[in-house]
């Protein structure tokens, strides 16, 4: 499994600005190279973080997609989120 590009991807949108602005743009485009398998990386467009914590993701990295706004995350629904997969509320 490749979780770990999904804690890269957080720590990018926490340290480079311009990948969060393209992840607020063209998610899909800024993460088109990285080594994520199909599922992340639909859970990463959807913004499932419910589910990238159920693939291994750490939920604490994962909140770095609320701070930054990415992909429908907020800080308004990031616990709803992380505690319901599959949730878009």
């Amino acid at each position: 499994m490749s979780i770990y590009a999904v804690h890269k991807i957080a720590q990018r949108l926490r340290k480079d600005t311009a990948f969060a602005e393209r992840m607020r743009q063209d998610p899909s485009a800024a993460i088109a190279d990285l080594p994520l398998t199909d599922q992340e990386r639909r859970a990463v467009l959807d913004g499932d973080v419910g589910r990238l914590a159920e693939l291994g993701a750490h939920g604490y990295l994962l909140g770095a997609f609320a701070q930054q706004r990415v992909v429908g995350v907020t800080m308004a629904n990031y616990v709803q989120r992380i505690h319901d997969p599959g949730s878009t509320a």
